[in-house]
């Protein structure tokens, strides 16, 4: 298996957990995780709509290890994924203050990823 396809299922192991927290259910995890609390409809709505991003992306990742013409789109869709959480967490650190050490761990998880997934489709070009 190639590295690539390594890299794609690592980092669709990685999310398909945490799809499921925020939105299996949301108003037993996102307390505890986050300190987040779940009170209406709405909310609940929008955590399992991001869950079901979440889950679709790790499906065109785990695609994109097995299939080959799929792999280079998979990486880049990764790539956009991870650097734009990332750019997210960092805009909001800088207007709202830093947050939990969790979500920290997220962000430097997601800007490695980014990093990791950039190098792999800039070695594919050569």
């Amino acid at each position: 298996m190639k590295p690539e396809s390594i890299f794609l299922l690592i980092a669709s192991s990685g999310l398909a957990p945490i799809a499921l927290c925020y939105g299996l259910s949301p108003a037993l995890s996102l307390p505890f995780l986050f300190d987040i609390e779940i009170n209406t409809v709405n909310t609940t709505h929008i955590f399992r709509a991001i869950m079901g991003l979440y889950l679709a992306t790790g499906i065109f990742w785990v695609v994109g290890a097995f299939v080959d013409k799929m792999r280079l789109p998979a990486l880049y869709n990764l790539v956009v994924f991870m650097v734009g959480l990332a750019f997210g967490r960092i805009v909001s650190i800088s207007i709202d203050g830093p947050p939990n050490a969790l979500l920290i761990f997220y962000l430097i998880l997601e800007f490695g990823f980014g990093l990791v997934g950039l190098i792999m489709i800039r070695r594919s070009h050569q």
